[in-house]
């Protein structure tokens, strides 16, 4: 069995394969497994997350494709096996999974490198996939020498298309193409957006952060922060907005936020506390009755008269629902992850192309889409340990 890829879903899978049945090999075109699973750690490595499995499945696009891997192989159940191969976790405030303090990402790559060992795992590093020779595999070595390979099973892991310096930019598309195989157009997702600031506001704003924030596109709404940038606005509180901004943009060009400054506090207590704010100015009422920080007072200034500032209605109406206008995403190449690439037609349940039996897709080449905060790697985790018992299941 020939697995393509070095990432999580691919370290999963190759963790979890039966040795006794398979001769297992990885083919990763970078010179170590992992890199963009390293690159992910260095904001913290938040390894999954540690809500109820149904409220889980919910955060995902579309959720009944990813539900049976999380199903199989739960968050719970990830911080089982990742216990058993030494790697302690803990729930963080935000009710994120990371490592016990001290824990770098690398010592968990190493863990699993170990697991592999013990697997009877073969590496063969700095191969990348070219394609089919007919019925086998061509793979080019770093002085641009090919080999053509047999394999009984095909098992690809390749990525999505962001971050290319890790080896994640979905080049491998023009070969599946000529298979027959649809490809979709990759777009990007957990990204920036791109929003047309007035350059004096800018000045004032840029860099400063909108916390404790409910953001709204859509049908989808958050909890969160955000951060001002020259480019428009990113974060945990906006990123988990990525399908519902991109179906705007594909539509109109344009996509609607809407901010909650304080989604803790009534429209009505909000406009009473303004209307009755005595001998205070309206900043002061702001600040020191509605506890409104600086930014958010700068930002409703900008999109108001001096006449529409001292109307309480108006007022509670910014603080309440707060528009963005958003005119376009980040590059695809800062993109966190991306959509697009294989869509899911074209496997059947057990991630097998309809057009290629005994060749298998896994993670993030697939067309499925979920927000940070654990949800990316621990679906590419599940469709790993998912394909392999039912591999092992079948032979």
């Amino acid at each position: 069995m020939i697995i393509i890829g070095g990432g999580p879903a691919s370290l999963m899978l190759a963790c979890s394969l039966d040795s006794m049945q398979f001769n297992i090999s990885i083919y990763e075109k970078n010179a170590a497994l992992g890199r963009k699973f390293l690159v992910a750690g260095k904001g913290g490595f938040n390894l999954t997350h540690s809500e109820n499995i149904e409220q889980f499945a919910q955060r995902y696009h579309p959720r009944e494709f990813i539900k049976p891997f999380l199903n199989h192989f739960s968050n719970t159940d990830f911080r089982n096996w990742l216990q058993s191969i030494g790697i302690e976790t803990y729930v963080g405030t935000s009710k994120r999974v990371f490592p016990v303090k001290g824990i770098k990402p690398i010592e968990v790559l190493k863990s699993i490198e170990k697991k592999l060992a013990a697997n009877d795992v073969k590496i063969f590093y700095n191969h990348e996939w070219k394609g089919w020779n007919e019925d086998q595999l061509v793979f080019e070595t770093l002085n641009h020498q090919t080999s053509n390979i047999q394999s009984d099973i095909t098992v690809f892991a390749l990525g999505g298309a962001s971050w290319k310096v890790t080896g994640s930019d979905g080049n491998w598309s023009p070969y599946f193409m000529g298979k027959g195989i649809q490809i979709d157009p990759f777009y990007p997702s957990n990204c920036a957006y791109q929003i047309n600031w007035n350059i004096e506001l800018l000045k004032n704003i840029e860099g400063q952060s909108l916390k404790n924030c409910t953001f709204t596109c859509g049908s989808i709404a958050r909890k969160g922060e955000a951060v001002i940038t020259n480019f428009g606005i990113e974060g945990s509180g906006i990123y988990p907005m990525s399908p519902a901004v991109r179906k705007q943009l594909s539509e109109k060009e344009m996509a609607d936020i809407r901010i909650d400054f304080k989604p803790d506090l009534s429209e009505e207590e909000i406009r009473s506390r303004i209307e009755n704010k005595g001998k205070l100015s309206v900043k002061e009422v702001l600040e020191k009755r509605i506890n409104l920080p600086g930014l958010q007072i700068e930002l409703i200034k900008q999109n108001t008269t001096k006449e529409e500032y001292k109307d309480a209605r108006v007022l509670t109406k910014f603080i309440k629902s707060y528009p963005l206008v958003v005119t376009g995403l980040a590059p695809l190449d800062e993109a966190i992850s991306t959509v697009g690439g294989i869509p899911l037609s074209e496997v059947n349940q057990n991630l097998e192309l309809k057009k290629l039996p005994n060749h298998y897709c896994i993670g993030e080449m697939l067309d499925w889409d979920a927000p940070t905060g654990g949800y990316l790697l621990q679906a590419c985790f599940s469709m790993g340990k998912f394909l392999a018992d039912k591999l092992n299941a079948e032979n």
